[in-house]
Protein backbone atom coordinates (compact mmCIF):
# COMPACT_ATOMS: atom_id res chain seq x y z
CA UNK A 1 0.00 0.00 0.00
CA UNK A 2 0.99 3.45 -0.93
CA UNK A 3 0.79 6.19 1.62
CA UNK A 4 1.71 9.96 0.94
CA UNK A 5 3.64 12.05 2.94
CA UNK A 6 1.34 14.75 4.61
CA UNK A 7 3.91 16.55 6.07
CA UNK A 8 7.59 16.70 7.09
CA UNK A 9 9.68 18.62 9.45
CA UNK A 10 13.85 19.51 9.67
CA UNK A 11 15.39 18.05 12.71
CA UNK A 12 18.95 17.85 12.09
CA UNK A 13 21.48 16.88 9.82
CA UNK A 14 19.83 14.76 7.62
CA UNK A 15 17.07 13.37 9.70
CA UNK A 16 12.92 14.57 8.93
CA UNK A 17 10.78 14.12 11.02
CA UNK A 18 7.29 12.54 8.42
CA UNK A 19 4.11 11.76 9.17
CA UNK A 20 2.03 10.02 6.57
CA UNK A 21 -1.52 9.75 5.61
CA UNK A 22 -2.36 6.78 7.45
CA UNK A 23 -0.95 8.52 10.59
CA UNK A 24 2.49 6.78 10.70
CA UNK A 25 5.07 8.81 11.57
CA UNK A 26 8.87 8.69 12.26
CA UNK A 27 12.29 10.06 11.84
CA UNK A 28 14.36 8.85 7.99
CA UNK A 29 17.69 9.29 8.07
CA UNK A 30 18.87 10.75 4.64
CA UNK A 31 22.50 11.19 5.24
CA UNK A 32 23.86 8.32 2.70
CA UNK A 33 22.21 10.52 0.18
CA UNK A 34 24.47 12.70 -1.23
CA UNK A 35 27.03 9.87 -1.81
CA UNK A 36 24.25 8.18 -4.29
CA UNK A 37 25.71 11.31 -6.35
CA UNK A 38 23.65 12.14 -9.65
CA UNK A 39 20.40 14.71 -8.04
CA UNK A 40 21.11 13.36 -4.73
CA UNK A 41 24.79 15.04 -5.09
CA UNK A 42 22.78 18.52 -4.32
CA UNK A 43 22.45 16.84 -0.74
CA UNK A 44 25.78 17.76 0.05
CA UNK A 45 24.89 21.69 0.39
CA UNK A 46 22.90 21.20 3.56
CA UNK A 47 20.84 24.49 3.13
CA UNK A 48 19.85 22.87 -0.16
CA UNK A 49 18.36 19.88 2.04
CA UNK A 50 16.78 21.74 4.70
CA UNK A 51 14.48 23.44 1.50
CA UNK A 52 12.18 21.04 1.04
CA UNK A 53 8.28 21.04 0.50
CA UNK A 54 5.45 18.40 0.79
CA UNK A 55 4.17 17.96 -2.61
CA UNK A 56 0.43 17.30 -2.25
CA UNK A 57 0.32 16.80 -5.72
CA UNK A 58 2.94 14.27 -5.62
CA UNK A 59 2.28 12.72 -2.18
CA UNK A 60 5.90 13.28 -1.38
CA UNK A 61 9.32 15.83 -0.60
CA UNK A 62 10.58 17.19 -3.23
CA UNK A 63 13.73 19.91 -2.73
CA UNK A 64 13.50 23.27 -5.43
CA UNK A 65 11.32 21.20 -7.61
CA UNK A 66 14.08 19.25 -8.73
CA UNK A 67 14.46 16.11 -6.67
CA UNK A 68 12.15 14.07 -4.55
CA UNK A 69 12.45 11.09 -2.72
CA UNK A 70 9.40 8.16 -3.95
CA UNK A 71 6.87 8.04 -0.72
CA UNK A 72 6.91 4.23 -0.27
CA UNK A 73 11.00 4.31 0.12
CA UNK A 74 10.81 7.24 3.18
CA UNK A 75 7.88 5.03 4.36
CA UNK A 76 10.46 1.75 4.12
CA UNK A 77 13.26 3.80 5.76
CA UNK A 78 11.25 5.91 8.70
CA UNK A 79 11.65 4.22 11.93
CA UNK A 80 8.29 4.78 14.01
CA UNK A 81 8.70 7.21 16.94
CA UNK A 82 6.87 5.52 20.23
CA UNK A 83 5.09 7.39 22.22
CA UNK A 84 5.61 7.64 25.86
CA UNK A 85 2.93 5.92 26.78
CA UNK A 86 3.80 3.02 24.89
Amino acid sequence: MLYDVIKADYLEGYKLKIEFENGYSGIVDLSQYPQKGGVFSKFSDLSFFRNFKVSKSLGTIVWNKEVDIAPETLYAKCEQITSANG
